[in-house]
């Protein structure tokens, strides 16, 4: 399979735009910097003064780059309107060289989310809305045909996370959307909500959550909402990444890794086989190996980890990423070759 490569300009043009955004929000930094470890990790926080009130805002787990750019957030804050204007003219050459942008409705709500915190405080932006942007992580052309899509968004945190973080993103998706003309779904047993319709047309808003055990509604104190727990998603939203959403100068969001959604849907397209969502099934097939041949080529060895790890949690996951491949007979060829 020939992969079809976005130009070199285009390649450099997301890279830096992506680093500007990430300058644009380390310059928020304002008072102190704080770590706080949690279960074996250590999360950095902005600890400032409001009036006679101390306050802390969440920053992100700790990691040198972070450090890097949180020390020099007074020079980022002084280069702001020259580097606002940069991005805006990387943007442009995006679009110019063909990346796929989001329609008006997705990128207004993905600023919303983002100017709120939610991908800040753990969010992870997953399904097809998370796979059309692996165009700038991966360098690929990806098509229409590919993205097509209802407009649905699906958003993904791990509990623990959320109540660790003690922080709460500063406007509820739930005000967010209904200010977008989003109404709740309750669910149909508890009344609980984790899902949004919206009013004119078809496309839904989900929030899901890792389960460790039964697959009930969770609460996600963080992003101020509840979440629907689904077995496998923990694999899939472990050690996230950052990517941008080519809207206005662009979003800055989080997804997975693309080795493990690629492995993930294979799970997932099993799971749905024969039921109502035999057409998504088909749909996570195509996905699945599209991405496994482009990391196959490109970054096998990250394909590779990604596979051997959920190899290892059990016969069932064995199972179900077998009978997806044993369907995709190519891509377990690509797979098998991994091996070599």
């Amino acid at each position: 399979m020939t992969m079809p490569s976005l130009s070199r300009a285009a390649q450099a043009a997301y890279q830096d735009l992506l680093r500007l955004q990430l300058d644009e929000a380390a310059a928020g930094h304002v008072g102190s910097l704080e770590a706080r470890p949690r279960n074996g990790r250590v999360y950095l926080y902005d600890k400032f003064r409001i009036g006679t009130e101390m306050k802390s805002r969440y920053l992100g787990e700790d990691s040198p780059a972070l450090r890097a750019r949180l020390a020099g957030a007074e020079g980022l804050r002084a280069g702001a309107q020259e580097r606002r204007r940069t991005m805006a003219r990387l943007a442009r050459i995006l679009r110019a060289e063909g990346l796929i942008t989001a329609d008006r409705e997705t990128g207004s709500m993905l600023l919303a989310f983002a100017r709120a915190g939610l991908f800040r405080l753990g969010g992870t932006l997953i399904g097809t809305a998370a796979y059309g942007l692996y165009q700038g992580e991966l360098g690929l052309r990806f098509s229409m045909d590919e993205l097509a899509q209802t407009g649905d968004v699906d958003v993904a945190s791990f509990e623990r996370l959320s109540i660790a973080l003690e922080d709460r993103v500063e406007e509820t998706p739930d005000t967010i959307l209904r200010a977008l003309k989003f109404e709740p779904v309750p669910g149909i047993h508890d009344r609980q909500v984790w899902r949004w319709r919206q009013s004119r047309g078809a496309a839904m808003v989900e929030f899901l959550t890792p389960a460790f055990g039964e697959e009930t509604v969770r609460p996600l104190p963080a992003l101020g909402v509840s979440a629907q727990a689904l077995h496998y998603l923990n694999y899939l939203i472990a050690d996230p990444i950052q990517a941008l959403v080519l809207y206005r100068s662009g979003v800055l969001v989080q997804v997975p890794r693309p080795e493990r959604f690629a492995i993930h849907k294979l799970i997932v397209a099993d799971r749905r086989r024969g039921g109502p969502d035999q057409a998504k099934s088909r749909k996570d097939l195509g996905q699945a190996a599209f991405l496994i041949a482009a990391l196959a080529e490109d970054r096998p060895d990250d394909l590779a980890l990604a596979l051997e790890e959920a190899l290892s949690r059990g016969p069932r996951w064995r199972a179900r990423i077998g009978a997806s491949l044993d369907r995709l007979p190519e891509t377990a060829a690509r797979l098998r070759g991994l091996e070599g």
